[in-house]
């Protein structure tokens, strides 16, 4: 069975106000975004060419909007989860001491593999 290219648990999955999971897993595989709970249980999925997702300036330096199926979800990638689960990524990714924290960097990391795995640049 093939790796996915990106899979981060012990992340917290919003519908905005509404607590969807604290716990759960972001996992994009085989041109597929899924947003699992912490049992493994599906709460949605789309192909990643259908997904927007990205950063805005009101959240917090952890979280990421991502767009699945005309729903909002609000993403809180917590660095190697809360749970201690290990994200992992198809490359490592270098951020090269640019500066940010420890958390945006595995937000970026998860918008860095969504893009790739949709073909943008």
């Amino acid at each position: 069975m093939k790796e996915p290219e990106f899979s981060a648990r012990g992340v917290e999955i919003n519908r905005w106000l509404r607590s969807l999971t604290r716990a759960g897993e972001v996992r994009i595989e085989d041109g597929r975004l899924a947003l699992l709970t912490s049992y493994g249980s599906e709460i949605d999925s789309a192909p990643v060419t259908a997904v927007r997702a990205g950063r805005p300036w009101f959240a917090g330096p952890d979280e990421a909007v991502a767009t699945v199926n005309g729903t909002r979800y609000r993403l809180t990638l917590h660095k190697n989860g809360r749970d201690g689960g290990v994200a992992t990524s198809e490359d490592s990714g270098s951020s090269g001491g640019s500066g940010k924290s420890e958390e945006s960097e595995e937000t970026g990391r998860f918008l860095a593999a969504l893009k790739r795995a949709a073909g943008r640049r």
